[in-house]
């Protein structure tokens, strides 16, 4: 008889995932990005056999995927090493080397449309206009130009074109609480929501014909719902609205004549069809419990990329609408039983002004456990942790850490008035928020309260070193990943179309340079006197190399114990399966290090 040994934590360092796919128009191949060889690249399955094989090499993730209608080819989008200046390419459905279709070094492509005949690109880009944008379309056969749409006042693109391509729907993205779309049909401009001085967000555009558009906003309401504007007879209309439940994307079905939501309060997803003809909503089977993309076939076949909390993303295929969804990748941890992984449990807490925030507590098996809780604030801020698939998150519960993750004010899907919450005040309520958190579990007893370690990135690194700099008795050690420590140069070094957003977002250093220095962290280096790993990109064009340097130089010039690591090929993020290694192996190895019994507490 063979008894296997238990898997070591390094098993969870080998996980794979699916970023992204997209389907040929016959269904007979998929294509995805995925870091099957250690890096993210295109891989497909010729369907229904589930045997991957490589597209491309160029070791890079796909920022967006879109066969063409003729099956001829497949739009991709590369950066370079996490630069975020995304180009679009031509892929063959064979592989091999791609074709440039729209580069421009330093400069940023996004993208909009491809026509039916698979001829006409649309695309945005920072080409020409680095802040507003400007919207392009390109023909493929004889390299002409045009110009489609210039933006002003605020970031603007392309959102959706007609099927005859007579007119075409633009958004202007204010910030992330407040955008307007705009029907351009000829030389008229058609706002869809009507006027108004509430600042409200409208996304996910379908045409369902030359006249009719669907889409999702909040206009006039705290969660986003289903709405339609006629062209035709210039009408505003409320389609679908539920309790409780925020839609988030939408997916237009020809041949059924519906529309697939995505829905979500809080932590999970749930997915709906909408009859157009009949008025009618109807419940689907959801194959995880978080959907990352859906794409419906012209068959009525849905593809869905998914993760759970305990499965990291993997993609489905379901053939009677949601009845059965197979799985046509198998990801999992190498080695690693899914019963010796963890699922969250849900928790809500009062605040320190009684306001109700939802946070998920991921707990340590008893046969693991070390009694120790970290403090994970996420990233965004706009944004939620949820019932996802983080490899990261499983290594550290496999190695007895229980993980704390509270969805706190400024969060998105919670409502409009809850994600604005955080907007110009970045380092008050939200703070409060996580520490009255930390208070909720020790008198629980979730929590030691000498037993509890801080670890963040994004906008949860920024979190991590004002906490540390404020709040440091509650804390061991700290970890900050890519975290902003001066808003004032943080504000200053964003990328050219995030400048818009940034009075709103976080604060103008002029007129509100009291707030901006009293939430900075940097403001309180005497108070950070744990000890520290911070990890940063150098490539990052969202918190810049600078943010990172300067708190570790600052820290080090008062003689405190930090540690720092530059990944030379990496952005915002980490791409490289040598590099999510080498991180998540470190962040373990340092709170294990600064949890040992004797260590000096400072």
């Amino acid at each position: 008889m063979i008894n296997f040994e238990k898997q070591g934590v390094e098993q969870f360092f080998q996980t794979l995932t699916v970023s992204n796919f997209t389907v040929s128009p016959d269904e007979k191949q998929l294509v995805f990005s995925t870091n099957l060889n250690g890096y993210s690249n295109l891989w497909a399955m010729n369907l229904p056999n589930q045997f991957p094989y490589p597209l491309t090499f160029n070791n890079q993730n796909a920022a967006f995927l879109s066969y063409a209608k003729t099956g001829e080819f497949i739009i991709a989008g590369f950066d370079q090493d996490g630069d975020e200046n995304t180009q679009i390419y031509a892929v063959s459905p064979k592989g091999g080397k791609f074709y440039p279709l729209r580069t421009h070094e330093g400069e940023r492509h996004f993208f909009s449309f491809l026509s039916e005949d698979g001829k006409r690109l649309y695309y945005p880009s920072t080409f020409g206009n680095p802040t507003y944008f400007n919207n392009y379309v390109y023909n493929l056969e004889t390299g002409e130009e045009k110009l489609l749409l210039k933006g002003e006042e605020a970031p603007t693109f392309i959102e959706a074109v007609s099927p005859n391509e007579d007119s075409f729907v633009s958004i202007k993205q204010f910030g992330n609480t407040h955008s307007l779309a705009y029907a351009h049909v000829g030389e008229e401009k058609l706002l869809l929501t009507p006027e108004t001085t509430e600042q409200h967000t409208v996304g996910e555009i379908v045409y369902t014909s030359e006249t009719d558009l669907y889409f999702l906003t909040d206009y006039d309401r705290d969660l986003t719902y289903l709405a339609k504007f006629n062209l035709s007879t210039k009408e505003f209309s409320v389609v679908l609205q539920l309790d409780q439940e925020a839609f988030s994307s939408l997916t237009y079905s020809k041949k059924n004549n519906s529309l697939y939501l995505v829905g979500s309060y809080g932590v999970e997803d749930r997915l709906y069809e909408y009859s157009i003809e009949k008025g009618q909503l109807n419940s689907i089977n959801a194959p995880t419990s978080v959907i990352d993309k859906l794409v419906v076939m012209k068959s009525g076949n849905l593809y869905a990329q998914g993760r759970n909390a305990t499965t990291p993303g993997n993609l489905f295929v379901s053939k009677d609408n949601g009845t059965i969804w197979e799985e046509l990748t198998h990801y999992r941890v190498p080695g690693v039983n899914d019963d010796d992984l963890v699922e969250p449990e849900v928790l809500t807490y009062p605040s320190f002004d009684g306001m109700e925030i939802e946070a998920l507590f991921f707990k340590a098996k008893a046969e693991n456990s070390n009694g120790h809780v970290i403090l994970w604030p996420h990233g965004g801020p706009q944004a939620l942790e949820r019932k996802t698939f983080r490899s990261m998150f499983q290594s550290l519960i496999y190695s007895g850490y229980s993980i704390f993750a509270p969805n706190f004010r400024g969060s998105t899907n919670y409502g409009l008035k809850f994600s604005k919450l955080v907007e110009g005040d970045w380092g008050h309520g939200p703070r409060l928020d996580n520490i009255q958190g930390l208070e909720w579990l020790i008198e629980n007893g979730y929590a030691d309260r000498e037993k509890i370690l801080l670890l963040g990135g994004s906008y949860g690194g920024y979190m991590a070193l004002l906490l540390h700099g404020r709040h440091a008795d509650y804390f061991k050690a700290v970890v900050d990943i890519f975290g902003p420590s001066d808003l004032f140069s943080f504000i200053e070094s964003v990328p050219e179309f995030w400048k818009p957003y940034m009075e709103q977002w976080v604060g103008d250093p002029i007129k509100d340079k009291e707030r901006l220095t009293k939430d900075s962290p940097i403001t309180y280096l005497d108070g950070m006197t744990k000890p520290m790993l911070v990890i940063q990109g150098a490539n990052d064009p969202r918190v810049v190399q600078k943010e990172s340097d300067q708190i570790v130089a600052a820290l080090k010039e008062k003689g405190r114990e930090v540690e720092y690591i530059v990944l030379e090929d990496e952005g915002h993020g980490f791409s490289k399966k040598q590099n999510e290694i080498l991180v998540y192996g470190k962040i373990i190895e340092f709170f294990n290090e600064n949890i040992k019994e004797g260590r000096p507490v400072v």
